[in-house]
């Protein structure tokens, strides 16, 4: 069986450093909060190849197109799984995906936020496939986000016992 890491390298993608906070961002939780078998994800932007939180910052539908706010959620998806494999190793310990939620600050009258946060969705269930990577999900529109952020992504999931 070929693992999520191994789908990453033959799709010519790789995980960026685990998060690194700019100096002086003190935040009082966890990104990847593992609990006996579950797996709490709190939200997340994108960061750059060495963990620095990189955005996308600005509204979706004025600042952004559809097309790069999807670009970004799928960047986002390798930010999640970047911090969880910090967390528990090898991704091919995840039994489930659970739920899928995203959150785009959204230009006024934007409705679009389904097919943002499909950039996501698609790299979870391409690297884990079907059976594992099916989720339930919810996108919504947002008048804001923390330090500006274009949008949030958070889930929950299950490893293997």
């Amino acid at each position: 069986m070929t693992t999520p890491e191994q789908k990453l390298a033959q799709r010519g993608l790789e995980l960026p450093a685990p998060t690194r906070l700019p100096p002086g961002l003190h935040l009082p939780f966890s990104f990847i909060n593992v609990r006996g078998t579950h797996v709490y994800i709190s939200g997340h932007p994108k960061q750059g190849p060495d963990g620095s939180i990189v955005g996308p910052f600005g509204k979706v539908g004025a600042d952004m197109s559809t097309e790069e706010a999807q670009l970004a959620a799928r960047d986002i998806g390798l930010t999640v799984l970047a911090n969880l494999k910090a967390e528990i190793g090898e991704l091919s310990r995840v039994e489930g995906w659970l739920r899928v939620f995203g959150m785009v600050q959204s230009a006024d009258g934007y409705s679009d936020q389904h097919l943002v946060i499909n950039g996501f969705s698609d790299l979870i269930i391409d690297l884990f496939g079907p059976e594992i990577g099916r989720h339930s999900r919810s996108a919504i529109g947002v008048a804001g986000l923390p330090m500006n952020f274009a949008m949030e992504i958070e889930g929950e999931l299950r490893l293997l016992p």
